[in-house]
């Protein structure tokens, strides 16, 4: 037995499933999880030695890669201070203010500890701010796991195949609409029928939880539009998007100004972290400004804020194009290979971002990501596992590079694909 395979068996005596997050657990690529050692640039090795090209990334965060020197110097300079204070730090307006300088749509922003807390936040901010209650939201798009955005959410749930919301009561999801991801008109409905309750509109501006799912033209235009007219907020959740789709993340690369923007992944540089900010004028509404209550014990912990702030000093001299380029070029190659096999593959991709679904195009919602062969992508899993490279063990997820993946890299992910056998 492997030490992955006896750590999985003692893990799961103590641990729900082995794990502490459901995918992780690999059920539906039909085996378990591998144990990670260590990891560096774009490479992880497992307890067993074996190494891997990593393109899951910790689901994103790692766009640098791992282990860079920087970041990895401010996190151990920040630790030799102290792990957490409860109290402000000098690091946490530092980055503050550098997410302000870069994103266009955020004039302040507040320090949570994960996704799932800034977008559970910026909810109540909207409802408190808005005096109404419902929330629209897009089938299969994943927000945290807070009770009113797991109406329908994507990633885990449909991975795992879980119906419904277990444990959630019904009156909360009951303020959740729900309209196909790229779909205006649907929203527009929603809101002909609950206008004048809609508190927000919340979407990822690509969709990252049904696989890579691009916003098609006119669509977030369409929503802020919507929004504008209805005197409801327009909330992007940019935990997997931001700093990824380019510095200023996906609100700089389509020119919009949502009026609230939710961050995490890549502004803690791999630590635990996650942010929601906006207009002025509604983030004082918040306490002790306003009336708008939210709190957090380790939120703006030090170690965080460190490794934060270090990482996106870096991405401001990064070539986001080039990476861009790079990652195209490679979706491009093995869409062709595993197309040469006779299979049906679409690939979506945007910046370092890409998903390939063993099905027909276009996939534009999750209703059509949903056609593709999980089957498959589980054999497929499989096989590049064996071959040393690490995907994501699900196929409503994304592929992610980094600025530390090399040439050397991408070709051992060719060469790996190229003896894929159906």
């Amino acid at each position: 037995m492997s030490q992955s395979e006896s750590l999985f068996a003692e893990a799961v005596k103590y641990i729900p499933g082995g794990v502490n997050s459901p995918v992780r657990a690999c059920k539906s690529v039909g085996v378990n999880p591998l144990f990670i050692d260590s990891a560096d640039k774009g490479h992880i090795e497992t307890v067993d030695g074996q190494e891997l090209v990593d393109m899951v990334l910790s689901w994103g965060p790692m766009i640098l890669g791992h282990n860079h020197p920087y970041v990895t110097e401010a996190i151990h300079a920040a630790v030799d201070f102290g792990c957490s204070f409860g109290a402000p730090c000098r690091d946490e307006v530092d980055l503050a203010k550098t997410i302000v300088d870069i994103m266009p749509a955020v004039d302040m922003v507040r320090m949570v500890n994960s996704g799932t807390e800034a977008t559970m936040s910026a909810l109540r901010l909207a409802r408190g701010v808005t005096g109404k209650s419902k929330v629209v939201k897009f089938i299969g798009g994943y927000h945290g796991h807070s009770d009113t955005f797991l109406a329908s959410a994507g990633s885990g749930l449909a991975t795992l195949s879980i119906p419904g919301t277990p444990g959630v009561p019904a009156e909360t999801v009951a303020h959740t609409l729900l309209a196909p991801y790229n779909d205006v008109e649907a929203v527009a409905e929603l809101f002909k029928t609950h206008g004048e309750d809609i508190a927000a509109v919340i979407v990822e501006p690509m969709a990252g939880n049904m696989g890579c799912v691009p916003a098609q033209e006119g669509f977030l235009q369409g929503l802020r539009d919507l929004t504008i007219k209805h005197e409801s907020l327009l909330i992007f959740d940019e935990v997997i998007t931001g700093f990824r789709l380019g510095l200023s993340g996906a609100q700089g690369r389509f020119g919009m100004k949502p009026d609230l923007t939710c961050l995490g992944k890549i502004i803690g540089g791999g630590m635990p972290v996650g942010a929601y900010g906006g207009r002025a004028d509604l983030m004082q509404r918040i306490a002790p400004c306003g009336e708008v209550y939210q709190a957090g014990t380790l939120a703006g912990n030090p170690v965080a804020m460190a490794a934060g702030l270090a990482t996106l000093r870096l991405l401001t001299k990064q070539d986001y194009t080039g990476l861009e380029n790079r990652v195209k070029k490679l979706a491009v190659e093995l869409t062709a290979i595993l197309s040469g096999k006779g299979l049906p593959v679409t690939c979506n991709q945007i910046a370092s971002v890409f998903t390939l679904f063993f099905c027909e195009g276009p996939v534009t919602d999750f209703a059509s990501a949903s056609k593709g062969d999980s089957e498959m992508y589980a054999k497929y899993f499989r096989h590049m596992r064996e071959n040393d490279v690490f995907l994501a063990p699900s196929a409503f997820e994304c592929t992610f590079a980094s600025f530390a993946h090399t040439d050397e890299d991408f070709a051992k992910i060719l060469e790996a694909a190229q003896t894929f056998q159906p």
